[in-house]
């Protein structure tokens, strides 16, 4: 009852603070578009209530019936930070898949359980901000994991621009629904904008110089695709400088490229506190004074702010730094954006989505099988599937952890199965040892290797459950620093020391071990690859990941996973961390052999593929088209890989990424895969147009199971 007279006076006193307002005004008016609504809206408002709307944590303005609202909400892998939800693998997991088709059907999903979060929320007495609450998801991040030690990589979908384009336009279809008729079922944020991808304890004060080829090619490409193919309808700039000028200050990023030249009509975000990065000393030090940075960042093209700064508005207003016409088309972005949601109605088309959506059955199910996807056997010496009577013991710091599989942006499932768990439904007696810490430094005993390959005496096989956890990995975080890692990034790719020393022992002693790593990011597995038996890269695969993992050991489903990025084979590979030059980084540019190749993955039977072709379809396109063969007696799902390259172009890289499809194929049979060829598989780095084009030229078409030259079919053509 409670509950209900609160709400009862919350509503009441709504509609006396704006009774006043006549009731035809336009701005009430729900049959107009929320454009209209927002221009007269905006007429009405002072400059102080301007100012006070352009904050994340927008409040109330009774006179005009204006509702508090909280732009601020994730949903990197699930609706985060408020009660349970579904989670499902990180990005980078749910990139490995390659099917973007699985990836729309998930946040359609997550923005299903959002819509209802936000229902119960405006339907109980709640703080003011509503944060995590709202409709308005920073997700998701389309940045280009350039590095394998960038921390926040795991929130990427890897480190190729186009599939990052592709599974990245799958997100913000699945969040924003169809919104032609103008109602808008959540609202996505395409993150950060631009060239931003590490390291973490720079960001504040790092000037990212890129070459014109690299800012088109390889960090505004995705950008591009989510703006003029998704309507994704908000961006969010970064922290770091380019140029010399804060992205969120930078008229070249968010007016001439965002929205001159692309079109871009929706909002623009700030990072959290970036705007205040603009002054001071330890910051970038861009701004004389906290006035002149918020007018410079709003006349960049600012419509939001994550931080404390648009109070100082009118300050800056009157300071000559901006006028109060310039606030005003900020303000009308946003009032838009807040009616076509129907948060300014409390009206959507979205309520009737049932509460029994939330955790559903359908959505665990959903987890297990983007999860499953998402698993990349690396290597496997016949060793699986396991036979069902296999005797085996489970060790490693990640076998039970259940907090480590949720990754970061995360909620909280209302279960949760790791590996241990998916085991030990299996084989009731398991023999499980930890074995060691993810690191030694997290460990105040040292570990004693010989104790724990004792304890496994009479275990011949074992599943050795490894890797990192995101609680040294991730997003700037100031309190770690051990070796191997630092401020939320890693100073070294390779497996912390610890492991691999217990991993080495369990060879030694004779075992044959399955090594399942459990990371965000590519491990340097070179030592491991020469002495496990069989690899499987795990990532951090939701709340089902134990079950998706148990089921690939025992043959339950055939693995399909590519990987989305390159494992390099050690240290020596990687280049200066703060070099954002691509030459020698990604699959694309890296000229030597990696330890795995971005496109990896292996099955348990054997694709062979004829020689492809390229043909005129019906309508009159153009399609490269390859016969693949499943050689084996199981069925599988093999992921066909569409790469490019121009062997004129001496500086471009070696090949890209120009499309790609997944086929399932029973045993012993053949089908035929069409993958389109159209104007933009061949955009190309124009030099004389500075821009990214269709170029007219002699190209390579290769076709096949990865990026590396052994796995490809290849055929000249000439566009």
């Amino acid at each position: 009852m409670r509950v209900g007279l609160n709400v009862f006076i919350s509503t009441l006193a709504l509609f006396f603070a704006f009774s006043a307002v006549a009731q035809d005004a336009p701005y009430l008016n729900k049959n107009l578009s929320p454009e209209q609504r927002a221009e007269d809206l905006v007429s009405r408002l002072t400059l102080t209530e301007k100012a006070s709307l352009m904050d994340y944590n927008s409040a109330a303005i009774p006179r005009l019936g204006i509702p508090a609202y909280n732009w601020w909400n994730e949903a990197l892998h699930g609706v985060a930070r408020n009660g349970y939800a579904t989670m499902y693998p990180m990005p980078i997991g749910m990139a490995s898949s390659f099917d973007p088709q699985l990836i729309e059907e998930v946040f359609t999903s997550v923005s299903d359980e959002a819509r209802v979060k936000y229902r119960l929320a405006r339907t109980i007495e709640t703080r003011d901000n509503m944060q995590y609450a709202g409709l308005t998801f920073w997700t998701p991040n389309i940045n280009i994991f350039r590095d394998p030690r960038w921390g926040r990589g795991m929130e990427t979908y890897g480190e190729d621009p186009y599939l990052t384009g592709v599974l990245g336009s799958a997100v913000v279809r699945g969040l924003q629904g169809d919104f032609s008729d103008g109602h808008l079922k959540a609202q996505a944020c395409a993150k950060h904008f631009a060239v931003h991808s590490g390291p973490e304890s720079l960001r504040h004060t790092f000037d990212a110089n890129v070459s014109e080829r690299d800012l088109w090619e390889t960090y505004l490409a995705a950008f591009k695709d989510l703006v003029t193919k998704a309507q994704v309808q908000e961006v969010m700039f970064a922290y770091n400088r380019f140029e010399g000028y804060p992205c969120g200050a930078s008229k070249r990023l968010l007016q001439d490229i965002l929205r001159d030249e692309w079109g871009y009509k929706g909002l623009i975000v700030s990072d959290c506190w970036a705007v205040s990065d603009f002054v001071g000393e330890k910051y970038h030090n861009w701004a004389k004074t906290r006035e002149e940075a918020i007018a410079a960042a709003v006349l960049a093209g600012m419509d939001v702010e994550c931080g404390n700064m648009t109070k100082l508005l009118p300050a800056a207003v009157s300071q000559g730094y901006l006028t109060e016409a310039d606030i005003d088309s900020h303000v009308k972005r946003l009032l838009a954006i807040r009616f076509a949601l129907g948060e300014m109605d409390f009206d959507s088309p979205w309520d009737n989505i049932p509460e029994s959506v939330l955790c559903s059955e359908e959505h665990r199910l959903q987890s297990l099988d983007i999860a499953r996807k998402s698993l990349v056997l690396l290597k496997n010496d016949g060793i699986l599937p396991l036979a069902k009577d296999a005797r085996i013991a489970l060790v490693g710091p990640n076998a039970a952890d259940s907090v480590m599989m949720w990754g970061n942006y995360e909620g909280v499932p209302k279960r949760t199965v790791t590996l241990y768990d998916a085991l030990k439904a299996r084989i009731p007696d398991l023999k499980y040892v930890k074995g060691c810490p993810h690191a030694a430094e997290l460990e105040k005993e040292p570990t004693d290797i010989n104790a724990v390959v004792a304890a496994l005496d009479g275990y011949e096989t074992v599943i050795f459950a490894g890797g990192i956890t995101p609680r040294l990995e991730g997003e700037q975080m100031d309190d770690v620093d051990i070796p191997g890692f630092f401020g939320g990034d890693r100073t070294s790719i390779e497996l912390p020391a610890v492991q691999k020393k217990l991993v080495a022992a369990l060879v030694e002693a004779g075992k044959k071990v399955i090594f399942v790593n459990f990371s965000g990011s590519a491990i340097a597995l070179k030592d491991e690859d020469r002495i496990c038996s069989a690899i499987v890269q795990a990532w951090y695969p939701g709340q089902e990941g134990g079950t998706a993992v148990a089921d690939l050991l025992y043959g339950e489903f055939n693995p399909s996973g590519k990987l989305p990025l390159t494992f390099y084979a050690d240290d020596s590979q990687l280049k200066d961390f703060k070099d954002y030059d691509m030459e020698g980084r990604t699959y694309r540019y890296f000229r030597g052999k990696p330890q795995y190749a971005f496109g990896h993955g292996l099955s348990y039977t054997t694709f062979k593929y004829r020689r492809p072709k390229v043909r005129t379809l019906e309508d009159g396109s153009k399609a490269v088209v390859v016969k693949v063969k499943n050689k084996g007696k199981r069925d599988g799902d093999e992921i066909v890989q569409l790469y490019i390259s121009k062997p004129d172009d001496a500086e471009g890289p070696v090949r890209v990424l120009r499309g790609m499809q997944r086929v399932s194929i029973k045993a012993r049979q053949t089908v035929t895969v069409t993958i389109p060829l159209d104007e933009e598989t061949f955009n190309w780095w124009n030099p004389e147009t500075g821009r990214m084009q269709p170029c007219p030229g002699n190209y390579v078409l290769a076709v096949g199971r990865s990026s590396v030259d052994k796995d490809l079919r290849k055929i000249k053509y000439t566009y």
